[in-house]
């Protein structure tokens, strides 16, 4: 079997090296104003350091600039363009035309990844790109699997070909919506989405012989999520998009927390591993089990095994683990001791589990002592008041700077 890769999100240097220690082969991420999430681009200086510290370590970093241009935008374009061909990135990602052809003549030395936004959804439309120079596209996130192996047995043979398997689904076109323009004037085609698939709506309707006589139309007192699509999860499908031999699987959520990509990416990890190694005895339930104490809504296969598939909206919202949160981030040793940067308050007594790289099992364990970082006194409780809120406090194994710490509520 071909050797698939593990594309994680990165929307910091910080969140890249998580993802790379929990077992990405690469991340990807946004440039300054010019991704579709505006909020976590990184600057120079950081997109730098990624890159060199992902290249020291045989790890791959991709940069997305898969904004739909205006052409006031360009400048700035061709400016990014010719930065990032003197760092070498693995892959820009486009959806635009005009920003492909930018690419192509200011950043010459770096391979060009067709972004989901171009809805790639056919072997012809792959080939085109391809005739044009692109080294890889990504699938549109409408496809189901038999359109998917159409695509790869008539594509271009050295076109790599990339899909998501992980994360929310957007509902417009492969992420080409303008709601959010048109209500907030935020675009997410040029990466300010404000979400408003995920608001509440309260719908009338109208009887045309009463006009003005609005009737509601809704599921309880808090409206309805008419636009809030399920999370796309494909743990159980990881067999058959490992056989059909396609080159990258592709979790999504730059604005996701550490805390989510260890857990998500160290799942995927194993069970790309546990399968090529013994494809007879795989079973995704377990994965699913582990995925599962992070999501924040249902999960979907979308429409990879049935493009007919209903289950794909969140008719009530966002629905929040109710069990476990993140605990904290191990940052150093002192003694027997651990220092912990804290994400959520933790006291004496609380249950707790380590994510291990590489590990599916995590290590579970009670917290028996707590001291303070500054006075060394024991402590009952800790709360993240300030920015990097720390405490100490004895682990049951050995562990690694950066290994994340799990909180069962």
């Amino acid at each position: 079997m071909k050797k698939i890769e593990l594309l994680a999100p990165a929307g910091s240097f910080e969140k890249a090296k998580i993802a790379f220690l929990y077992g990405a082969d690469a991340v990807y991420m946004g440039t300054r104003s010019l991704s579709l999430r505006t909020r976590v681009n990184m600057d120079d200086d950081e997109l730098a350091k990624t890159i060199e510290y992902a290249h020291n370590i045989g790890k791959r970093v991709h940069v997305a600039i898969n904004i739909f241009a205006w052409d006031e935008r360009y400048d700035e374009i061709i400016k990014v363009a010719k930065e990032l061909n003197k760092l070498k990135p693995d892959g820009i990602i486009v959806s635009d035309g005009g920003v492909f052809d930018i690419i192509k003549q200011y950043a010459p030395d770096v391979d060009i990844h067709i972004s989901t936004q171009a809805n790639v959804i056919s072997y012809h439309n792959a080939k085109f790109w391809y005739n044009n120079g692109a080294k890889r596209v990504i699938l549109g996130r409408e496809m189901n699997k038999e359109q998917i192996k159409v695509l790869l047995e008539n594509k271009p043979k050295d076109l790599e070909v990339e899909m998501f398997a992980h994360g929310a689904i957007c509902f417009g076109y492969s992420g080409r919506c303008f709601l959010s323009d048109f209500l907030c004037g935020r675009s997410a085609n040029l990466g300010d989405c404000a979400q408003s698939c995920r608001w509440a709506y309260n719908i009338y309707v109208e009887e045309k012989n009463n006009p003005g006589n609005l009737m509601p139309v809704e599921d309880d007192e808090n409206g309805t999520y008419i636009f809030s699509s399920k999370d796309l999860c494909l743990i159980n499908e990881i067999p058959e998009i490992i056989d059909m031999g396609i080159d990258s699987i592709k979790i999504e959520g730059r604005l996701k927390t550490e805390y989510y990509l260890a857990s998500v990416v160290n799942s995927y990890r194993n069970a790309i591993d546990d399968y090529m190694k013994d494809p007879k005895s795989y079973d995704g339930s377990k994965y699913l089990k582990e995925l599962e104490k992070t999501k924040t809504r249902g999960l979907t296969t979308f429409y990879f095994n049935d493009r007919n598939n209903k289950d794909i909206q969140e008719y009530e919202g966002k629905q929040y683990n109710l069990e476990y949160e993140f605990g904290g981030k191990v940052v150093d040793n002192e003694g027997e001791k651990v220092i912990v940067e804290i994400k959520n308050k933790l006291t004496v007594g609380d249950e707790m589990e380590i994510i291990i790289p590489g590990r599916l099992e995590t290590e579970k364990f009670v917290i028996e002592k707590l001291w303070d970082i500054e006075t060394d006194e024991e402590i009952n409780t800790v709360n993240p008041g300030r920015a990097e809120q720390k405490v100490k406090m004895i682990l049951p194994i050995k562990v690694q700077k950066d290994w994340i710490l799990r909180r069962k509520k």
